[in-house]
């Protein structure tokens, strides 16, 4: 009578609030995607949308269909999910990451997940929380690790990491040896994350009100650039405490000691993703990330 195919047509029209915005997103033609819907309810005998009123408008009609319909597409993922084997998934997952996460455990996180879902194929895209906020939600990404308060409120998520953020400088970088306040901080050049991050501001926050030349603050968009200029003596980095761990060991760097004014709040990270994911390949990619982050400890 219909397949699952026209069902999930129905809910990607509802869900984007309309055929030509459900169309992008399932790489089909706007007529193509109308044709099916026309098709469908010539089948069933009922009309799913309203087509006097402008968006993706169910009839009472429609919103039986699809509840129904959802029921049977989610039944089907369970069957699947049920009769493959383990790590059966083939498909491809779009992963989004803070750059954080890179330099963390996004390594250990992606080497347990080829142990679960050895077939799977990923997409990895590095970029700051509110562009993987954005993509999320424009269905670009499939998933996300990002910051905690900029995960979109209609998105699946659970806290997944804290990182501690710390005050470092090079081994040899002329600094005193007692706990140092921001304003002894500030008499240094200061590499900080970029404009618009949550440190940057709470560091612009802390900042003294005063007369005098405003501190050198050098905003970097990469924290791999940051670390760098941080070893090589360029002034003071402000970097995620286990991004510095080897460059510690090796003594090219070193932690610099402050007082209560210049300790700055750790960074929050959620895992997030939109409805309508395959559950058991989402919580597959949660719980890897979990155990790698559980490594660190």
């Amino acid at each position: 009578m219909f397949d699952i195919r026209d069902a999930e047509i129905v809910r990607e029209i509802v869900r984007w609030g309309g055929f030509r915005a459900a169309a992008s997103k399932l790489n089909l033609t706007q007529s193509a995607v109308s044709a099916r819907v026309s098709s469908l309810e010539g089948k069933i005998g009922v009309t799913i949308f309203d087509r006097r009123k402008r968006g993706a408008q169910l009839t009472p009609q429609g919103r039986a269909f699809l509840e129904q319909a959802e029921r049977l597409v989610a039944m089907r993922n369970q069957i699947v999910a049920n009769i493959a084997p383990h790590g059966g998934f083939t498909g491809t997952i779009r992963i989004g990451v803070a750059e954080t996460i890179v330099h963390t455990w996004l390594g250990d996180m992606l080497a347990r997940l080829r142990d679960r879902l050895p077939a799977i194929r990923l997409e990895l895209s590095v970029d700051t929380s509110p562009v993987l906020a954005s993509r999320l939600l424009d269905n670009d990404l499939d998933v996300a690790v990002m910051m905690s308060s900029l995960v979109p409120p209609l998105a699946v998520r659970m806290p997944i990491y804290s990182c501690p953020l710390g005050w470092f400088a090079a081994s040899d970088f002329d600094l005193a040896e007692q706990p140092l306040g921001l304003s002894d901080l500030l008499r240094y050049p200061i590499i900080t994350f970029s404009r618009g991050t949550l440190p940057y501001a709470e560091l612009e926050h802390k900042l003294p009100v005063s007369d005098l030349s405003p501190p050198l603050l050098h905003a970097c968009a990469s924290l791999s650039t940051t670390l760098y200029l941080t070893r090589v003596g360029f002034g003071v980095g402000l970097l995620p405490t286990p991004m510095v761990v080897r460059d510690l060991d090796e003594a090219r760097m070193r932690r610099i000691a402050t007082r209560a004014d210049a300790v700055m709040s750790d960074l929050a990270f959620d895992f997030a993703y939109l409805p309508g994911q395959r559950s058991e390949v989402m919580e597959a990619i949660a719980e890897a990330a979990r155990e790698a982050v559980d490594a660190l400890d």
